[in-house]
């Protein structure tokens, strides 16, 4: 059957790695046409740490979306995360040589590219540059300077460093996996793609992503993100806790939290128990739900105070920086009984769980809609732009100057700012070295 234009998203988590194969609908929706999922064995704290078992996981999701949809996947939009990532603050100016002429968008790629120029400390490398506000010869608080007058041209950006072995290492994954990597995107950028509405990244959020390895944290305000993060703890830690505080295996563990687990310990009875079989013919374990929460109780305390600790760092308490939507929890760590209350509890502010079902068609499958998927549909949809991008260039639909400098962009390679609908992904120039790096590497 005839599918039309289809992109893939692929998250590569701790617990899970998911690829997602979908389509842009008549409507603007996004259509899922197939998913694949598989138990990820080889990433630790959103790290890749065996490359091997990695190839594995990722090809068996990828086989059971193509089985799935009858598709073929081709290339793919990847999430990166771990506790390598941090987040910068930095002003950059250009002095145009005519400022009798608008601004245009070559003005605003020249000054983002002087930022990827940036001296980072070794082994570090940008993933992701993103304007915040404008100046144009003094005037501040510009959203888009595009077709104003002014000689001087600056901006605050918001930069995002990764380890570059850990990004190359994923592209080795992806490529032995017989795949091409399409961009590389920061998980909470793709997240927050995928559960907030534009509303509440003007009014002020910040998403909390809490995966199988790292918590992910994003704060948009006034429509623009304002600061990223990567805590290096997530579900997992909790089940780890559960299996120690209990003396049971790892399975089990995930089961109890998954099953009865709350994050408010007041709500169990002192007298529910679970009983656990024990291991070859051994005595069965008993199991106090109000412990189990107890245990669950305190982790998560300490997760989301780590995360609180980064939501104070951005200033959320002075009045301009407020967060006035509040909180909005997602990925699997946010399904947690009474996890919302408890949030609320030591934040103070107004929570809700995030379901990626926002851009989804109506038709969608249920479980795609789970907070689980979250990254991996954010993933999806950056594909599915940046299809759409190159497919308006192709078609020729785009104003004669414009052309011209996504064509340079695309022999050159150089990055651009995605802030508009037809212009390339910033991280063109990115995966190009990628590629590279990676063809030579053989």
């Amino acid at each position: 059957m005839e599918q039309g234009n289809y992109s893939v998203g692929l998250d590569i988590g701790t617990t899970k790695i998911v690829a997602i194969i979908g389509r842009e609908n008549e409507y603007g929706k996004i259509e899922i046409l197939g998913t694949g999922k598989s138990k990820s064995l080889g990433v630790h704290r959103g790290v890749v740490n065996n490359i091997t078992q990695t190839i594995s996981s990722i090809q068996q999701a990828v086989e059971q979306a193509e089985l799935n949809s009858g598709l073929k996947i081709g290339s793919v939009v990847v999430g990166i995360a771990g506790q390598h990532i941090r987040s910068l603050q930095h002003s950059d100016y250009i002095t145009r040589p005519n400022s009798e002429e608008v601004i245009q968008d070559e003005d605003l790629d020249k000054l983002c590219n002087q930022v990827y120029k940036l001296v980072m400390l070794p082994g570090e490398e940008i993933i992701h540059v993103l304007p915040q506000e404008y100046k144009v010869d003094g005037q501040s608080e510009i959203k888009e300077p595009k077709g104003m007058y002014g000689g001087r041209l600056e901006a605050n950006f918001h930069v995002v460093v990764g380890q570059v072995s850990s990004i190359k290492n994923i592209g080795r994954c992806i490529k032995s996996a017989g795949l091409d990597l399409g961009s590389i995107t920061l998980e909470p950028l793709a997240s927050s793609d995928a559960v907030l509405s534009q509303e509440e990244k003007e009014a002020g959020v910040a998403l909390i992503d809490i995966g199988g390895g790292t918590t992910d944290l994003a704060i948009f305000k006034d429509g623009i993100i304002r600061h990223t993060s990567v805590i290096p703890f997530g579900g997992n830690v909790i089940t780890e806790d559960i299996k120690e505080g209990c003396s049971i295996i790892e399975k089990q563990a995930e089961l109890l939290k998954i099953k009865f687990g709350s994050a408010w310990p007041g709500e169990n009875k002192d007298n529910e128990i679970v009983s656990i079989p024990g291991l070859r013919g051994r005595e069965p374990k008993e199991i106090t739900l109000k412990n189990l929460s107890k245990i669950i109780h305190a982790r998560v305390v300490e997760i989301i105070e780590q995360v609180y600790v980064e939501i104070k760092n951005y200033g959320h308490e002075e009045q301009k920086k407020k967060l006035i939507a509040g909180i909005v929890l997602t990925g699997g760590g946010s399904q947690l009984k009474h996890l919302k209350q408890l949030v609320e509890y030591i934040t103070g502010m107004d929570t809700r769980i995030g379901y990626p079902n926002e851009h989804l068609a109506g038709d969608s499958d249920e479980e795609i809609a789970s907070p689980l998927y979250a990254t991996a549909v954010g993933l999806l949809m950056k594909a599915l732009e940046t299809t759409k991008r190159h497919h308006i260039l192709e078609q020729g639909d785009m104003p004669q100057d414009e052309k011209v400098l996504v064509e340079q962009d695309h022999v050159v390679g150089q990055p651009s700012v995605a802030t508009h609908g037809e212009r390339k992904s910033i991280f063109d120039k990115w995966s190009e070295k990628l590629k590279d790096f990676l063809d030579n590497a053989e």
